[in-house]
């Protein structure tokens, strides 16, 4: 079934550069179909120079929402009305609804990670997860782990990292905001990681360290720091198993990659749109199944 644009078709975007690569039209625009729900979703080259005229332009012409991507999240937190919790502790907004003409920032990345990672049987309410890294990615990990009530979360970054003061300011409002102890560590420390890792129930890769074509790199180091008992996760998704995830698969960790935290944050911001859940599973078969 094909759905007509129409006069009442409702227009939803991507705003970004580069945006031409992006999954995000497929899913949704087969999401719409599916549903038969009276929406398009399209891409837009958009940077840091030009965001806010094309924001207050989407604004005015009535648009129902987009989704940005980087250049854009951080600086999408200025020009929103409003700001949910996670948007608001991560300091970036992925997710924009409009109603009205007034626009409300969302961050479902931590979402869409933790709805992965219920995929494959782990459960964040009450577990100590070990994260590597803070950029983007990691800090809506880190944020979401801990509004939804894991019990310890260290975050291991390098002093040196432009990202360090981030992680700092990112683990004090958790910890003054949620039941949550949250911790930074130096990523050079090998007692504290050891014993972290020793005590996790999750260990995560955050960072772009084993990510294509660098695929002989790795952010574990240490291979007899893992366990069959310990579930391991990259944010990374090409290649499909990083070296992180194949050490982790013969040291006898169930272990996942980042593809689905790319389908589950879609399928919230769809569901923040369209008040409809997306139809995942017929999609993930479609689109996902190669991951």
């Amino acid at each position: 079934m094909t759905i007509p644009i129409t006069g009442h078709t409702k227009l939803i975007g991507l705003l970004g550069d580069p945006v031409a690569h992006s999954i995000s039209p497929l899913m949704h625009n087969e999401g719409f179909r599916l549903l038969g729900l009276d929406y398009v979703y399209l891409c837009f080259r958009v940077n840091e120079d030009t965001l806010s005229h094309v924001v207050t332009g989407l604004r005015d012409a009535g648009i129902r929402g987009f989704n940005l991507t980087m250049p854009c999240k951080n600086q999408m937190v200025q020009l929103c009305d409003h700001l949910s919790p996670a948007a608001r502790l991560i300091g970036a907004v992925n997710t924009v609804v409009c109603d009205d003409g007034v626009l409300t920032g969302h961050n479902t990345d931590g979402v869409g990670f933790w709805r992965a990672a219920a995929l494959e049987g782990f459960s964040v309410p009450g577990k100590r997860i070990t994260l590597m890294g803070m950029g983007g990615a990691s800090t809506a990990i880190a944020v979401q782990a801990a509004l939804d009530q894991a019990a310890a979360l260290d975050i291991f970054v390098r002093p040196t990292s432009r990202f360090f003061p981030r992680a700092r300011r990112v683990a004090d409002e958790l910890n003054h905001a949620t039941g949550c102890r949250v911790r930074v560590l130096e990523h050079e420390d090998q007692k504290a990681l050891a014993d972290s890792i020793g005590q996790a129930d999750l260990l995560v890769n955050g960072t772009s360290v084993g990510m294509a074509p660098n695929t002989d790199a790795t952010i574990l180091t240490d291979c007899s720091l893992l366990r069959p008992d310990l579930m391991v996760a990259d944010v990374i998704y090409n290649p499909r198993e990083t070296l992180f995830l194949k050490n982790a698969r013969q040291a006898g960790c169930r272990t996942f990659n980042g593809m689905y935290m790319l389908l589950y944050q879609g399928a919230e911001a769809f569901r923040l749109w369209t008040g409809q859940d997306m139809p995942v599973e017929l999609i993930r078969e479609k689109y996902f199944s190669q991951f």
